[in-house]
């Protein structure tokens, strides 16, 4: 089901992989090269070691196998410190692909509360699985109510777990106005607080300048049992001056995104890493995967001919981490947040906002 004969000449001949044959980079790179190089490759290295993994519970492989997605699971090792005792919080990403009738996103939480995971985030706006209908496709959304609601206290409750709910917000109050909002639902089922999309993508067949707004929420940090967590939606990731995460005290700062092919791909397994190092905290990415197909074709005025996809965009990663980690990577650094110069930068973007701004440029006489 897995491999095909893509390393023998002929990529993509059979098993509906999507990478050279197989369903996922993690596979194929154990398949050309031992666990540990592949680790390296994908995850990096921890304390100069390939990432540790954690023993799930056999219920929950045979759950995961049962449903046909992924389940992997690691752990960041850290130095023991004199002073404070370990904040280790279990951390779960889902990314699944839309079908219907199948329900997916139901067993994968059902496993990730059995594998014990404290906090989980979901993909971005992703399906209702009480109606058991769509998603909301990330281009081309036609309004629809039943994409604009959630179900996930109840499970929050049940496993004593955070979960981050992206979803489609219409904002009755105000014009019934859409927002591409993150829900952040506490352990008891409590609705803690939510994160309205700062950026809206114009890019391509990504206008979502159609149908949502830039969001009015800023850059909350929400206290959780669990530790401080944010949710910075999709394009945000893009944006530097996202670091006001960072700077209102997020420790972990999930990135529920809709993206694909050589438009982002290239830029996804490195934003992550430059956001988790400039702000010393952690970053948790999720992508969808998958293949996007709309009946009819279009065009997204970028002179290629039409179609009628948006290309290639299962499974649960767990992720063992311990909080103290943020002071630890701060102390080694320096902490860029203490050397950052807050005031030089008001003053370039206070004067940028006016409409007589005028650059600092130094001419040659």
């Amino acid at each position: 089901m897995e491999k095909t004969d893509a390393l023998n000449g002929s990529e993509g001949s059979g098993g509906g992989g999507s990478v050279c044959g197989y369903h996922s980079l993690h596979r194929l790179l154990n398949a050309i090269s031992n666990p540990i190089s592949s680790s390296r490759i994908l995850y990096g290295l921890n304390r100069g070691k390939a990432l540790e993994t954690i023993s799930l519970l056999k219920s929950a492989k045979s759950l995961s196998s049962g449903h046909d997605f992924d389940l992997q699971a690691y752990c960041f090792l850290i130095n023991k410190e004199l002073l404070r005792e370990p904040r280790i919080v279990r951390v779960g990403l889902i990314q699944n692909s839309i079908t219907l009738p199948t329900n997916k996103v139901k067993p994968i939480i059902d496993v990730a509360g059995a594998s014990g995971v404290n906090v989980l985030c979901l993909q971005r706006i992703h399906l209702n699985f009480t109606r058991k209908v769509w998603t909301m496709p990330f281009a081309f959304c036609t309004r629809e109510k039943r994409w604009c609601e959630f179900a996930e206290p109840d499970l929050a409750r049940k496993y004593n777990m955070v979960i981050i709910s992206p979803i489609l917000e219409r904002d009755v109050n105000h014009g019934e106005t859409l927002w591409n909002t993150a829900v952040i639902i506490g352990n008891t089922g409590n609705i803690i607080g939510k994160h309205r999309k700062n950026h809206i993508t114009r890019v391509g067949d990504f206008n979502e300048s159609t149908y949502y707004m830039e969001g009015n929420t800023g850059h909350p940090v929400f206290e959780t049992a669990y530790g401080k967590i944010a949710a910075n939606i999709c394009y945000g990731r893009h944006h530097p001056l996202n670091c006001a995460f960072g700077l209102n005290g997020a420790e972990i700062v999930f990135n529920p995104s809709a993206t694909m092919g050589e438009l982002s791909e290239p830029m996804w397994p490195i934003e992550p890493c430059n956001a988790a190092i400039a702000n010393s905290y952690f970053v948790g990415s999720i992508n969808r995967v998958g293949t996007k197909v709309f009946p009819n074709p279009f065009t997204s005025s970028d002179g290629k001919l039409e179609h009628a996809n948006l290309g290639h965009f299962y499974g649960l990663l767990i992720s063992d981490m311990d909080i103290n980690l943020c002071r630890q990577i701060k102390d080694k650094w320096g902490g860029f947040q203490m050397t950052a110069r807050y005031d030089l930068y008001t003053d370039l973007l206070t004067r940028y906002l006016k409409p007589n701004f005028e650059p600092q440029h130094n001419k040659s006489p």
